[in-house]
């Protein structure tokens, strides 16, 4: 499909999703959330893209937020219902991509802007990234995981206190508390996040999938239901070549070549 709100652009074994909304800051509307979808669904057909990148257009924004403009006007409480859990869902098939997702936070990321983040599986952001939840200054909360993810991610403490306060937060923040795995100067992020695309892109394929089943439904269980998990998620890892391969080349001491089977 053609894409008003996005653009998806694949570079060898990377596919960049890329909000490009420059008028609004790259905010963000249920149509937004639909396209975002309907590339996840090209990308995971494309046995040649092992790592994604979720960005913003330009350099000053990551996703600013939801559309306001849209928002504003409101359609009743049977319009959220139905929309709501729709875009929940999409953040959810972020989450649980079976290839990995990195934020490349390079701006503004408040909102659905931080909550999108929070679906990635490494978010690293440029110094000059604000991140935070002030959904409550406009009279509502975080309807896309922001309530549940961010206390998973940080602590309940700090959490509540970002949610209900509303505030913004630096870069330098997120990473003391946990938000994002890595700060660098907006000049070196593209450099960064390519060099991690590189290294994952090394990896199995399977195994990388099987890594993020094992922690993401691990992390909601208890712990001897999150090692029976585990243990499922090892042993489909354990009967593949791209196991032979990577112990063969650990022996023979070269680098391995995985192909995800």
């Amino acid at each position: 499909m053609g894409y008003e709100d996005i653009k998806l652009l694949k570079n060898q074994a990377v596919a960049s999703i890329v909000v490009d909304r420059p008028k609004l800051r790259n905010a963000i509307r249920y149509h937004t959330m639909l396209e975002i979808k309907d590339a996840l669904n090209n990308i995971e057909d494309d046995d040649a893209i092992r790592v994604v990148v979720l960005t913003g257009g330009g350099d000053k924004a990551f996703i600013a937020g939801g559309d306001i403009s849209i928002m504003a006007e409101g359609g009743g409480k049977l319009d959220v219902l139905r929309e709501l859990p729709k875009g929940q869902a999409i953040c959810c098939d972020i989450e649980n991509f079976p290839k990995p997702v990195i934020a490349k936070i390079n701006g503004i990321a408040l909102g659905g802007g931080t909550e999108l983040a929070m679906c990635c599986d490494l978010r690293i952001a440029a110094d000059t990234a604000i991140m935070g939840q002030p959904e409550i200054k406009l009279g509502i909360i975080p309807g896309y995981g922001g309530t549940q993810r961010l206390p998973r991610l940080i602590g309940m403490t700090k959490a509540k206190e970002l949610i209900l306060l509303g505030d913004h937060i630096s870069a330098q923040e997120a990473y003391r508390l946990g938000l994002v795995n890595q700060v660098v100067p907006l000049a070196d992020l593209d450099a960064t996040v390519d060099n991690l695309c590189a290294r994952l892109a090394e990896m199995g394929p399977l195994a990388l999938r099987m890594a993020k089943i094992a922690m993401n439904n691990g992390i909601q269980a208890d712990l001897r239901t999150g090692l029976e998990m585990e243990g499922r998620c090892y042993t489909e890892t354990f009967n593949t070549e791209d196991r032979l391969e990577g112990m063969n080349a650990f022996l023979q001491k070269r680098k391995p070549q995985f192909k995800g089977y």
